[in-house]
């Protein structure tokens, strides 16, 4: 229910945030025991991760959709404009109110959804937890707004200092405009005397940036970002791909294209020594921002993640409890275990979400899913596994 290696994140979310961390303690042991006990069938899921679009504004090296070998390059036109209505999203919203689910927006840039103020708004109207994940490129004119209907958290990605985000972003600015908006909300927020957004960071250390990553750190007080949780990268081969599609093909007769967005030719190159010198440099860097890795794994976890063919962590437990605590609905309706599992378990505008939440197929899935505990796609495919695990 909660992997000992995340202990020191989850504290600290529960110092920061604590009605949040309770809420989720308790749908999180619901979904625990329906995973011991259930035969496929889980208690309402803690999270919904809502996918407002496909698009993106910037080409980050690394993304598993937009980057280097992303997953949405070749998208069909029709596909990536594609979107739920606003009216749907409130259908959604509504149908799922009785539980009160954390919404994180998520995905393709957000804030490209014409309409993502008023999904935020409506959500909050109905007393549920609302973060984005968010570039932070469009949030200046948005401040205020997002200040005001008390918005819960805005996770910025960031990648290190200015010269390193934009090289790592693929557009020059592209800091700048994030800052600009960090520092907008914060003016509302002193304005306002609120304590909401809260704003974090996530960073993906990748070739650009681990051998600086105390400048995250900086670049993260700048911000007025509270946390920076240090994401390792996710990266697979092209084997570990064609064996997840054997695997997943036979038992669920199709394959699922979007890992192969992760996939990286060579290993990455990155001098593992160095880049556990650096997080230790981070460790031991005085700040008032809150640091976490995740995972969180050991330096010799860390060793064998990028330098072996195969990867089995020893400090996780290697199964995934994703499917009975989390849900991802994406732009086109169709609801997924995780983002790039393509295989979808329904759609909201054919069936309710509540519906289509323990269906057969759903249920069939988990009960799969628990007895060989993960995919070869996982270990390092995946930030799930290491989350609920």
């Amino acid at each position: 229910m909660l992997a000992y290696r995340n202990l020191r994140r989850t504290l600290h979310k529960a110092i920061t945030q604590p009605r949040y961390a309770y809420q989720a303690f308790r749908a999180r042991f619901k979904s625990y025991r329906s995973y011991l006990t259930g035969d496929g069938y889980s208690a309402p899921p803690e999270t919904i991760s809502l996918f407002l679009t496909f698009r993106c504004n910037l080409r980050c090296h690394m993304c598993g959709q937009w980057g280097d070998a992303g997953a949405f390059k070749n998208m069909p036109g029709e596909q990536l404009r594609s979107g739920l209505s606003f009216e749907e999203i409130c259908a959604l919203v509504d149908d799922v109110s009785s539980f009160r689910p954390t919404f994180t927006l998520f995905r393709g840039e957000p804030t490209l959804y014409k309409e993502w103020l008023d999904v935020v708004r409506y959500i909050k109207s109905k007393g549920m937890r609302c973060n984005m994940v968010t570039n932070g490129m469009r949030l200046v004119k948005a401040a205020d707004e997002v200040v005001d209907m008390e918005m819960d958290e805005i996770i910025l990605s960031l990648d290190g200092e200015e010269e390193t985000h934009d090289k790592s972003r693929g557009l020059e600015g592209a800091y700048q405009k994030m800052l600009e908006g960090a520092t907008a909300i914060r003016e509302a927020k002193r304005a306002r005397q609120a304590s909401r957004p809260v704003i974090t960071v996530n960073c993906t250390m990748n070739e650009k940036n681990y051998r600086n990553l105390p400048d995250v750190i900086h670049a993260a007080g700048e911000m007025g970002a509270q946390v920076v949780t240090f994401h390792h990268l996710l990266y697979l081969t092209q084997e570990t791909c064609q064996l997840h599609n054997r695997i997943f093909e036979a038992k669920f007769g199709q394959p699922c294209q979007d890992w192969f967005g992760f996939v990286h030719n060579t290993a990455p190159d990155m001098d593992v020594e160095t880049l556990i010198q650096e997080m230790e440099a981070v460790k031991r860097l005085k700040s008032n921002v809150a640091v976490a890795f995740y995972p969180n794994f050991t330096h010799d976890e860390i060793r064998r993640y990028y330098s072996t063919d195969e990867f089995t962590p020893d400090s996780y437990t290697g199964r995934c409890l994703s499917l009975w605590i989390a849900a991802y609905v994406l732009p086109d309706g169709n609801v997924r275990a995780y983002h790039s599992m393509d295989y979808s378990l329904g759609n909201i505008r054919e069936t309710r979400f509540t519906e289509i939440w323990n269906n057969e197929r759903f249920r069939d899935y988990r009960r799969f899913v628990k007895e060989h505990k993960r995919f070869p796609v996982c270990s390092r495919g995946c930030t799930e596994l290491y989350r609920y695990g």
